[in-house]
């Protein structure tokens, strides 16, 4: 399995709602790729930014979603929402 953190930056002033309805919206878009597990939004009990945690299948079946069209259009709502760009990491799992 095929595990991508994605650290976002904070969110605009008054976005923080639309960036939650982008994220539930982008999910079900993400999750038509064949290779998609889940993909979750979490928030630190201690404040700060929003962290995703998608997992996929493998590295190639993340690649093909990473590099679709359906990214691109992701992308392009959610920058307008962010005040800079996502920090993602990536991870394969060795033990599940």
């Amino acid at each position: 399995m095929f595990v991508n953190i994605i650290h976002f930056p904070p969110i605009r002033h008054g976005k923080d709602a639309e960036f939650q309805k982008w994220f539930t919206w982008s999910n079900g878009k993400y999750a038509q790729h064949e290779g998609f597990i889940s993909r979750r939004l979490l928030t630190s009990r201690e404040g700060g930014n929003y962290v995703a945690v998608v997992e996929h299948e493998s590295y190639e079946t993340f690649m093909v979603m990473h590099t679709s069209p359906t990214q691109a259009k992701a992308l392009e709502r959610v920058k307008p929402l962010l005040d800079g760009s996502p920090n993602p990491q990536f991870y394969e799992v060795i033990i599940d």
